[in-house]
């Protein structure tokens, strides 16, 4: 294995059993077992992973996106939505979808795996999804969708 896979591997194992609440407090877990990173190679490897830093009752913390599905092949929209959504907005066809970082990638997948009788396609960059409608009127009737499912708790 090589020290990048292992050091990722680490991060996913140290998320999954600890708060891992910063890059932080990340790099002394990965330091206690023997791997000194640097702050920019942390981030990189958060971003390869496509760790999510979401808000909980305990405060904000690393997940990966596969934690916040059911099951994890098919993260669910209902679960990713309400944690790393940040704010909407729409023209047209068009839907610009902003979420906390690293939350784009999933919370697309997820919209993908819906099939959504509006949706003709997203694209997806670290925070914001690009949604590509049917027409003015999918649009609208989306947008209130997704806003729906965001405000769920």
């Amino acid at each position: 294995m090589t020290k990048k896979r292992a050091r990722q591997a680490a991060i996913l194992d140290l998320v999954a059993a600890h708060v891992v609440a910063s890059q932080e407090d990340l790099r002394q877990l990965l330091s206690t077992r023997g791997m000194e990173v640097t702050q920019a190679t942390l981030s990189r490897d958060i971003h390869d992973l496509g760790l999510a830093r979401v808000s909980t009752e305990d405060g904000a913390r690393y997940v990966s996106p596969e934690s916040l599905g059911d099951d994890g092949d098919k993260p669910l929209l209902s679960n990713l939505l309400p944690q790393l959504f940040a704010r909407i907005d729409g023209v047209g066809e068009l839907i610009v979808l902003h979420t906390m970082r690293s939350g784009a990638q999933p919370i697309a997948e997820a919209i993908d795996q819906e099939e959504f009788a509006e949706v003709l396609g997203t694209i997806a960059g670290d925070d914001t999804i690009l949604i590509v409608t049917r027409s003015a009127e999918a649009r609208i009737a989306l947008t209130a969708r997704l806003l729906a499912l965001a405000e769920r708790d």
